[in-house]
C-alpha cells in the first residue's frame, strides 16, 4: 500500500519523525532564544498542523505583549522550570547588588571607601539607562554602545563596570540567561579605544621643593612627612604603622596592614605585605617621633591636634597637607605625590627597577616601568640582546 502524503506545514510548524511515533513540533524565538517544543501526540492531519500554526502564532503575540509564560503552555520543558528573565528589571537587580555590597561592608568584607564607590555607580546618571530594561534586553551591542559614549579614562570605566558584571555574573549562575553579554565583548579592547586619557599627572618634588615643604611643617608635624618621603607608603600603610612594625636595630618597618576610612584590614595583595628598608633620614624621623606617640604603644603617626591616630587620607589632605603646602608656597600637588616622589628619587639615582617595586608593594616590576618608565636609568631601559652584547 502507497504511504499516505504528508500534509503541508505552516511557517515554524515542523512534523517529526520518531521510532515509534510521529508529533507536531512549533518554533518560535522567546528572549533571544530558538525554542522548539513538541506538541501531545496527536493524528497528524489537516487539522492538527492548522492547530499548531493558531498556537504558535498566539504565543507569539503574548511573547510581543510581555505576557508569555513558558510553563503554561509546556510544563514538562527545562526551559519553564527556568526563572523568566521578564520578571527581571535592570533597576531592582542593581538595587540587590547595591544591598549585598552593604552587607560586605557590615561584614568587614568590603571597605565602606569601596562601597561608597559602587554606590556612586549603582546610582549614577550612567547607570540609569538601564532602569527599566529587562535583564536580557542588555545586549551585547547595547553594552557597547554605552561604554563607548562613557567618555571617562579607563579606570573610570573599568569601575563603574564591577557592579553590572557582578550582576549578570550572577544571573548566569542562577540560570536566568544563558549567556553573559559581557562575554561577546572585547572590554579591554573597547576600554583601550574609546577611554578618555587621565588628566592626573605624576609631578614629584623636587629635592629643592622637599627641603622647602619640611621647613614649613611644625615641629609635630615634620617626622611624618620626613618619613613619608624617605618611605613612599600608600596613606593607609602610613596611617596603620604602628610601634611594634619598627625593628630598630635592623632599620626596617614591616607593612602588614592598611587602613581604609578608618578600618584597618591587611593589603589587597600578598605583595602589599613586605619588609620596608629605612634610611637614615626615616629613622630621623622616626626617633624624633618617640617622644610624641611612642609610649602608648600604639600608632606611630598621630594627628597633632587630637594626638589620636589619623583616620583618613582626607583627614591628613585637609587638617595637615593642605595647611603645609600654603605655607611652602609652592605649586599644590595632592599628597599622593609624596609616593612619586619617593619611587622616582630611587630611580633616578640607579636603583634597581624590582627592588623598587618590592618597596612600592607592586606584584611585579611592569607597574614601575609603566609609570616611572621615565625615571628609570637607560641601562634598565636597554633591550636585554643589547645588554648582552654589552657584557
Amino acid at each position: 500500500m502507497d504511504k499516505k502524503p504528508t500534509p503541508p506545514t505552516p511557517p515554524g510548524v515542523t512534523i517529526r519523525e520518531k521510532a515509534t511515533v510521529t508529533r507536531i513540533q512549533i518554533a518560535f524565538t522567546w528572549n533571544g532564544m530558538q525554542c522548539r517544543e513538541l506538541l501531545p501526540h496527536c493524528a497528524v492531519n489537516k487539522a492538527s498542523l492548522q492547530y499548531a500554526s493558531n498556537l504558535r502564532a498566539e504565543i507569539k503575540r503574548k511573547i510581543a505583549a510581555g505576557t508569555f509564560v513558558y510553563g503554561d503552555y509546556f510544563p514538562e520543558s527545562p526551559k519553564a522550570k527556568k526563572p523568566d528573565p521578564n520578571s527581571n528589571l535592570m533597576q531592582e537587580l542593581l538595587t540587590k547588588q547595591l544591598e549585598l555590597y552593604a552587607k560586605q561592608v557590615e561584614n568587614g568584607k568590603m571597605s565602606p571607601a569601596t562601597f561608597r564607590g559602587y554606590s556612586k555607580s549603582i546610582n549614577g546618571e550612567r547607570m540609569r539607562q538601564w532602569h527599566g530594561r529587562k535583564l536580557h534586553e542588555v545586549t551585547p551591542s547595547a553594552l557597547r554602545e554605552w561604554i563607548s559614549d562613557m567618555d571617562c579614562t579607563s579606570k573610570a570605566i573599568r569601575n563603574m563596570l564591577i557592579p553590572l558584571r557582578s550582576v549578570f555574573e550572577d544571573a548566569l549562575n542562577d540560570g536566568l540567561i544563558d549567556v553573559n553579554p559581557f562575554d561577546r565583548i572585547a572590554l579591554a579592547k573597547l576600554i583601550r579605544q574609546t577611554s578618555r586619557a587621565s588628566d592626573y599627572v605624576i609631578s614629584p618634588f623636587t629635592q629643592a621643593e622637599r627641603e622647602i615643604i619640611l621647613h614649613a611643617c611644625r615641629l609635630d608635624e615634620r617626622p611624618m612627612f620626613q618619613f613619608w618621603f624617605n618611605t613612599g607608603l600608600r596613606p593607609g600603610e602610613l596611617q596603620a604603622l604602628e610601634w611594634r612594625h619598627i625593628d630598630w636595630d635592623k632599620a626596617t618597618a614591616r607593612i602588614e596592614q592598611n587602613q581604609v576610612e578608618g578600618v584597618l584590614k591587611a593589603p589587597k595583595t600578598a605583595a602589599g605585605i613586605r619588609t620596608l628598608d629605612l634610611c637614615n633620614q626615616a629613622m630621623d624621623a622616626l626617633r624624633a617621633q618617640k617622644s610624641i606617640s611612642a609610649l602608648s604603644g600604639g600608632r606611630v603617626w598621630l594627628n597633632p591636634r587630637t594626638l589620636e591616630p589619623w583616620t583618613t587620607d582626607a583627614q591628613i589632605r585637609k587638617t595637615a597637607w593642605l595647611p603645609i603646602m600654603k605655607r611652602a608656597g609652592i605649586d599644590y600637588r595632592n599628597p599622593y605625590q609624596i609616593r612619586h616622589t619617593y619611587a622616582s628619587t630611587l630611580l633616578t639615582a640607579g636603583a634597581n627597577p624590582w627592588y623598587v617595586a618590592q618597596q612600592l608593594g607592586h606584584e611585579d616590576v611592569e607597574m614601575v616601568f609603566r609609570t616611572y618608565g621615565k625615571f628609570i636609568r637607560e641601562d634598565f631601559q636597554k633591550p636585554k640582546a643589547t645588554l648582552r652584547a654589552v657584557n
